[in-house]
């Protein structure tokens, strides 16, 4: 069997995963400054998740189920940046539906995709399959309460050099546990990545970092983004304190 057919044959196994346990929908998705255009499946029924999160003891609505622009944002910075990502173990923390993990494994990643949700994480291998051709690793996370798995694939690596976050702030009860989370995982010399659009949760931690010394240079897209909006995007490169 062809690698492009045993792909067909995965693609078709998840999306029939996914079609069991949700309504979907495609949505196109530009990359503006690469000039890439993805084809996203995504959920069409946001109303049942946001019932079912209800349920959840941790109350995290499902955020990744839209197509952030600050996801598209990091994407393309992914893709400008390649030569920091290529062949290098990378980490994405709330990899949603998988734009910016297709980025990163275009631009040549060893990634890591980690998510709450088990259907975002089978979303964003679907989705990166279809438009990158390969699939990231996964993981499910909590970084309130972190699995002893991750710390420990995190330490036999002596942390990664890159860990990609695309719109994961938006209550400040993760303010202290993504710092924290983020200062365990990260290598010595690496840097997070951070796209935000600017809510308050996200001023609070680039004020932490900065508190505790932590490096950042920062710079600003503005799209246009798939929704139709002009929010501008922060992204922040943040290296811990020696």
């Amino acid at each position: 069997m062809t690698e492009a057919a045993r792909d067909d044959r995965r693609l078709t196994r998840l999306r029939a995963r996914l079609e069991g346990q949700l309504a979907l929908k495609e949505v196109p998705v530009a990359i503006p400054r690469a000039g890439r255009r993805y084809t996203i499946l995504t959920p069409s029924d946001h109303d049942r998740l946001l019932d079912e999160a209800e349920a959840d003891p941790e109350q995290n609505l499902p955020y990744w189920a839209e197509i952030w622009p600050s996801g598209i944002a990091l994407a393309d910075v992914a893709l400008a940046r390649a030569a920091d990502l290529a062949d290098r173990p990378v980490l994405e923390l709330g990899s949603g539906l998988g734009v910016t993990a297709t980025a990163a494994l275009e631009a040549g990643a060893d990634l890591l995709a980690a998510d709450y949700s088990a259907i975002s994480l089978n979303l964003c291998r679907y989705n990166t399959l279809r438009n990158a051709g390969r699939e990231p690793r996964t993981t499910e996370i909590n970084w309130r309460d972190p699995a002893q798995e991750l710390l420990d694939r995190a330490d036999a690596l002596r942390g990664y050099p890159v860990i990609l976050a695309a719109d994961v702030l938006y209550e400040t009860r993760d303010v202290a546990p993504l710092l924290a989370i983020t200062a365990r995982l990260l290598a010595r010399d690496g840097a997070l990545w951070l796209a935000e659009p600017g809510r308050d949760a996200a001023r609070r931690f680039l004020a932490a970092a900065d508190e505790l010394g932590w490096g950042r240079t920062s710079e600003t897209h503005e799209g246009p983004w798939n929704d139709g909006t002009g929010v501008r995007v922060g992204l922040h490169f943040l290296r811990r304190p020696a």
